[in-house]
């Protein structure tokens, strides 16, 4: 990942939170084998487990699963079978995951440099995290149960809200399912374990703009009246906000 100064976000935490924020990852492979394409992408959930939530040097693990027809889920099956270590892949894998909130800047906004200067362009605010490194298959049962058992709690809890205190509904939960069909899904998916070795973001939101730029892009946004609009320009003044105070 490309990490400018001004866009790098250094907190492990911060980064830790992006991706439980916003759990839905890109997995990305680079595996040769005779029957897929080399590069394999797929859109999967994920997990991310931590012993410390306040430490700054735990990377953590991602947890995930994978239906086994997905071709990637066979080019994974190949290689963890032909490494050295049983169902331990020795290539690099790649996760990516995004904030939904991102968008277009238009030169417009740039309020006090594009009237004095003309000398500003387009670009894209976003925040994205990277994470790198190794990667188990796992098939037994108790992985998978867990697996599935904790990821159906964090999206019925975190984000949906069904906590089932004051006036929240009840999580749905993989017991209200029957067991039978619960077993035969379960032996149409792989499991997938992710131990961290790099864990790289950006939080790209005009933080290298001077600060009437910055105003006029937070207004250009809020302006927008969307939802999304709103979201990035509280951003760009979160972010903006903190790069100020980090250079009192």
């Amino acid at each position: 990942m490309y990490l400018r100064g001004d866009h790098a976000e250094k907190s492990i935490r911060v980064l830790r939170q992006l991706v439980r924020d916003h759990s839905l990852g890109v997995l990305t492979t680079a595996i040769r084998s005779k029957s897929s394409p080399f590069i394999l992408s797929s859109h999967i959930p994920f997990l991310l487990d931590v012993s410390d939530e306040n430490s700054e040097e735990e990377l953590g693990v991602l947890r995930g699963h994978i239906a086994r027809q997905n071709p990637q889920s066979k080019v994974l099956i190949e290689a963890a079978q032909a490494s050295p270590t049983p169902n331990v892949l020795e290539d690099e894998v790649l996760v990516l995951f995004t904030a939904p909130a991102h968008h277009y800047v238009t030169p417009k906004f740039y309020t006090e440099t594009k009237p004095a200067t003309g000398k500003v362009v387009p670009t894209w605010n976003y925040a994205a995290v990277q994470i790198y490194w190794d990667h188990k298959s796992d098939e037994a049962v108790s992985f998978l149960s867990k697996q599935i058992s904790d990821l159906s709690e964090h999206a019925e809890t975190s984000v949906m809200g069904y906590t089932g205190t004051a006036d929240k509904q009840q999580s749905w939960k993989v017991s209200d399912a029957p067991e039978r069909f619960i077993e035969l899904l379960q032996k149409n998916i792989i499991g997938i374990e992710i131990k961290l070795d790099r864990l790289e973001g950006k939080f790209k939101m005009s933080q290298e703009m001077s600060i009437n730029d910055r105003k006029g892009v937070i207004e250009g946004f809020a302006n927008l009246g969307t939802e999304t609009g709103h979201a990035v320009s509280n951003m760009v003044k979160e972010r903006g906000d903190l790069k100020d105070a980090q250079r009192r």
